[in-house]
């Protein structure tokens, strides 16, 4: 498995999220109701829109940028909701736990005292990858476990 950093999407960035996101099944798998083709702007105006919205990027050892996820506001500032996951598969080999310390590492920076998430229950990867985190499955409903992390 390749070293993974985070990289802040600041200043605002999307250029590497749309080379990331040129095959359809991909943009499905990280927001099914966005357009296909990647529409920057739509991502702008409507996905990443909230003043308080943070998106990072995930590069890899030499720089290159892999991947890509945001944390939301939550139910109160001090609760980050984990939205947009995407990792290119070339990547993802053994990545989860490191993702997972990526993303606590950004809700900490972003005084999170708590992360939520949502996982596709047929995502065994995904789900294992949080579980093993420390994410505790509070619901099932509609094909999705929604997870939650204290991060005290």
């Amino acid at each position: 498995m390749t070293a993974l950093d985070l990289r802040p999407n600041a200043p605002f960035d999307l250029a590497p999220l749309s080379v990331m996101l040129t095959d359809p099944d991909d943009r499905t798998l990280i927001n099914p109701n966005a357009k296909h083709p990647f529409d920057p702007l739509e991502w702008q105006e409507k996905w990443l829109a909230e003043p308080d919205d943070a998106s990072f990027y995930i590069s890899d050892g030499a720089g290159r940028d892999v991947g890509f996820f945001a944390l939301r506001v939550g139910v109160g500032p001090e609760v980050r909701h984990l939205t947009y996951v995407y990792l290119e598969p070339e990547a993802r080999g053994g990545a989860g736990a490191r993702m997972a310390e990526l993303v606590e590492q950004a809700a900490r920076g972003l005084g999170a005292l708590t992360v939520t998430l949502k996982c596709e229950l047929d995502n065994l990867p995904a789900l294992n990858a949080y579980r093993a985190a420390g994410y505790e499955e509070l619901s099932q409903r509609g094909g999705m476990a929604t997870m939650r992390l204290d991060l005290d």
